[in-house]
């Protein structure tokens, strides 16, 4: 069902974003820690344009509907959007004082939205190069931006674990969907009815009618978070791109079509071109792209592959065409009078300035490959760019056998597969020994990384070979083995020895938490609780342990133990291992939730009349875990610049923290 496209090295340092343009669906951007903008062809291996300007890591990216502009968002808050057919920056837009988590060209009207770790929402004016409007309303960060088809609309999801609907028009917000009870990732418009699909961490896809700003359905799979959604272009379903699977889904009533396995980790984006849907993922330097045939994929009629709830009867699908609710109503195609939007007041909107016009002398567009730059990008006044050129199709990958459900590999998999394939079947997917050689935007540097990830598929800065003695001659074969299996014994002893002794000292913390009163004694500060015994062992590892039970329960959390955990945070943050940095992260930004307004009213109120012992003895507290919080926030700050999923959850309790400095 799945043919594997393209695997390209995208940039010389981490990817941080990536976008397929919507049109062709062939048009790939991706933005980096190198701080550039690399324009792509799904199906070719070479860079088409690398475009610079920023001076910190691409965050967000996207491509307006006739493929002709990009904007992208950095780390810093500044946004720059470039003429793609010029091959030269055409904005630069400031004013969000954090990282840029989404953008969205407006179908119709030359304005960009933008979202941002601030939590605020601004709409800009391209032609004008300023802020048109800001909406605000969320409380944390904005991972997704989408315009309504007719443009009068805008959706907003957030990690506040909510999708608000915008008026352009009104500059107001017309509802507040809640429901998720998780980080909402994704946000789309069906293509002709008044309805909404999100998705989010919490595993669940819902469809939200926007007549009656209610939800229609509600479609939750023990699979892993949902990555991005994608209606097809007839609206008949909706296509959910979760790790290593795509599901169909319909939604009156709620069910799955079909599951399509497909081995392209954290999906990033999805596009449909030719009855075929392209995603796309990265992981490093490295962009891999897979295409699905989706005229083998069930999108309505037959039996689904399992209904969402069983005890109700399927209802007949409605056919394509046929709408049960509102459609949109779109602008004719000769209007060219741009959408009326809500404008801020003067002092609000921003004009050009000479520090602006010289950030746009620094920005540049190289075209790296010439040819595929005029193939794709003709000029403006070429009778020939409308209507645009129909782009063929990727090449058709080999009939399956009928399976439950279908799986797609990469190339370099093959050779698992015991089953012989007749030999035209095996040109359709090439060698990826054979390929041209990739071309890169800047020379590869690898640098070992500083922090040890969470999940490696091997040691940091080690090798199985170096630790295996050297073949000589095939007669040495048998005594090679053996020292080889002694090699390995050496650490096996002392490995056992460590987890033994972690082991134990989780045994210790397991007594004492079982045999507590919990309700009563908990959190006192006493010796022989828990989180007191767990210190005491002096091993991060089980600190870590029992702080990732007790964040997935923000009650448990109480002041006394903020007191005991703070300064086990503070050695947290500062770890080389990604696992306990994250851990460290997650509990300081419960603790600064939930109480640092009240830590700081405590300090701020005046002192009380007469003797209030337990007023002193919570005083006490707050003054020691301000202390505490003071001495994190020299940390946190000096972390805050760095790159990638780090440096964002540094900024964002940087931005808690704000209230200490």
């Amino acid at each position: 069902t799945l043919f594997y496209a393209e695997e390209i090295t995208a940039h010389s340092s981490n990817v941080s974003s990536l976008v397929l343009g919507k049109s062709s669906g062939r048009l790939l951007a991706t933005g980096g820690h190198d701080c550039r903008v690399n324009i792509w062809s799904v199906n070719k291996p070479n860079c088409i344009m690398s475009l610079t300007g920023h001076t910190t890591p691409i965050e967000s990216l996207q491509i307006n509907m006739n493929e002709e502009l990009i904007v992208a968002g950095s780390q810093s808050g500044s946004i720059r959007v470039w003429d793609l057919e010029a091959a030269k920056i055409l904005r630069t837009l400031l004013g969000h004082k954090a990282n840029i988590c989404s953008l969205d060209f407006h179908p119709f009207g030359s304005f960009v939205a933008s979202g941002s770790l601030d939590t605020n929402i601004k709409l800009w004016d391209v032609r004008r190069k300023g802020c048109v409007f800001r909406f605000k309303g969320h409380t944390e960060a904005v991972r997704c931006l989408r315009f309504s088809p007719d443009g009068k609309w805008l959706a907003s999801a957030a990690d506040d674990h909510t999708v608000k609907l915008w008026d352009l028009a009104a500059g107001k917000i017309m509802f507040e969907f809640t429901g998720h009870t998780g980080p909402v990732n994704i946000v789309e418009f069906h293509p002709n009815e008044y309805l909404l699909a999100s998705g989010s961490n919490d595993r669940t896809v819902r469809f939200w009618d926007l007549e009656k700003f209610q939800v229609v359905s509600c479609i939750e799979e023990e699979a892993t978070p949902v990555r991005c959604v994608l209606f097809n272009p007839d609206g008949c379903c909706l296509y959910s791109g979760f790790q290593d699977s795509l599901r169909v889904y319909g939604w009156e009533p709620e069910r799955c079509f079909d599951v399509v396995l497909v081995n392209w980790g954290k999906v990033a984006d999805l596009s449909i071109c030719n009855n075929q849907l392209i995603g796309v993922s990265f992981a490093q330097s490295t962009v891999s792209s897979f295409v699905v045939d989706l005229g083998r994929v069930t999108k309505s009629g037959s039996i689904p592959h399992g209904l969402i709830k069983d005890d109700e009867p399927l209802v007949p699908p409605t056919p394509t065409g046929s709408s049960l609710r509102r459609i949109y109503d779109r602008p004719s195609a000769s209007c060219n009078k741009p959408q009326r939007v809500k404008h801020n007041s003067e002092s609000e909107r921003r004009s050009p300035s000479s520090e602006d016009d010289r950030d746009e002398k620094e920005s540049k567009a190289e075209i790296q490959n010439q040819e595929d730059y005029k193939e794709i990008f003709q000029p403006k006044n070429a009778i020939c760019r409308t209507p645009p050129r129909n782009s063929e199709p990727f090449p058709a990958p080999p009939e399956d056998e009928p399976v439950a459900a279908k799986e797609a590999v990469k190339p370099s998999q093959a050779a698992d597969v015991q089953t012989p394939l007749p030999k035209q079947e095996l040109v359709r997917t090439p060698d990826p020994l054979q390929r041209p050689p990739i071309a890169s935007s800047t020379p590869l540097t690898r640098t070992e990384p500083s922090v040890i990830p969470a999940a490696r598929n091997e040691p940091i800065g080690l090798k199985a070979s170096d630790f295996l003695p050297a073949v000589k001659n095939q007669s040495q074969t048998e005594l090679v083995d053996e020292e080889a299996m002694s090699q390995i014994r050496k650490g096996h002893e002392t490995m056992c020895v460590v987890l033994t002794s972690r082991h134990k000292n989780l045994d210790t913390v397991r007594s004492v938490w079982n045999t507590s009163d919990i309700k009563a004694r908990m959190w006192r500060n006493l010796r022989l609780n828990s989180v007191d015994s767990a210190v005491a062992i002096n091993d991060l590892s089980v600190v870590v342990d029992l702080l990732n039970i007790v964040n997935q329960k923000a009650s448990l959390w109480k002041l006394d133990l903020c007191t005991i955990v703070l300064p086990q945070i503070e050695k947290l943050l500062q770890s080389k291992y990604e696992s306990y940095v994250q851990t460290g992260c997650t509990s300081l930004k419960l603790i600064l939730q939930r109480f640092l307004p009240l830590i700081t009213d405590i300090l701020a109120a005046p002192p009380s009349v007469g003797v209030d012992i337990s007023r002193e003895e919570r005083l006490q507290k707050c003054k020691l875990c301000y202390k505490q919080l003071k001495n994190i926030s020299n940390i946190v700050k000096n972390k805050s610049g760095l790159s990638g999923r780090h440096g964002s959850a540094f900024r964002e309790l940087h931005l808690l923290m704000a209230v200490l400095e």
